[in-house]
Parts: structure tokens; sequence; C-alpha cells
């Protein structure tokens, strides 16, 4: 039950940051209204996030730079086959990266700072959940 709980916090938490991420970015283009979006299905790939715990717990005694690339090849291996999978299921992919890095339209090399990010950052809400004095 504990991993189902964390499963949807990873979601939902994972949904909230893509949505601020993506308004971010509109405002940097010049869109004052900073829109954000995301898609829904996001929410259980996000999820998937809980199987990175016994990872981190592992990766623990390796210096942040190590940790980091193995964060970022995992989550580009989660983002090219969910982006797979979805278009095989529903017949186009959700995302669709179209700059010059991409690989097939579900990865693309430009992220590679957000997501190498993204996966230390991951470290610090797994130990603040572990620490609550309640289970999660």
């Amino acid at each position: 039950m504990e991993k189902l709980k964390r499963f949807f916090i990873y979601g939902i938490i994972g949904l909230v940051v893509e949505v601020m991420y993506t308004g971010l970015a509109s405002l940097l283009k010049g869109d004052l209204s900073m829109q954000g979006f995301t898609f829904l299905i996001m929410i259980p790939i996000y999820g998937l996030s809980v199987f990175l715990e016994p990872l981190h717990t592992s990766l623990r005694s390796h210096s942040w730079w190590i940790r980091g690339l193995i964060y970022l090849a995992v989550i580009w291996t989660i983002e090219y086959s969910s982006g797979s999978i979805l278009a095989l299921i529903l017949g186009s992919c959700p995302w669709q990266y179209n700059d010059s890095l991409n690989i097939n339209g579900y990865i693309t090399l430009r992220m590679a700072p957000e997501w190498f990010l993204a996966g230390l950052g991951f470290e610090y809400l797994h130990d603040f959940m572990d620490k609550l004095p309640f289970k999660i």
C-alpha cells in the first residue's frame, strides 16, 4: 500500500512540476500568461519513480554527478519506452519533440540538464518521505 501511495505522490508531483516548467518556458518565450500544460497520462509515468527508490538507495555512496548520469539514462529509458508504448496503443505519442536533438520524437538530448537535475531532486523527495513521522 505504501508503494501505491508513493506512486501517486510521485505522479502528481511530476505533473505539477511539468506544468510549472512549461509555464516558465512559455514566459521565457514572451507569453506573459505563463500557460503551462501536461497530459494526464503522465501521472502513471511519473509514478514509476517509485521504482527508482531502490536504485537511489544503492547509489548513495557514489558522487552526485555519477548518480545524476545514471538517473538521466534511466529517465530517458522510461521516457522513450513509455512514448513508444503510448504511440502503439494510442496511434501517437502525447508529447513529440521536434528539435534537432530528438530521438524518434520520444526523447530529446536537449533535456539532459533538466532530467539530470530531476533525478537528483528525486533523491531529496525520497529522503523527505522516508523521514516523515508517518508512513507514505
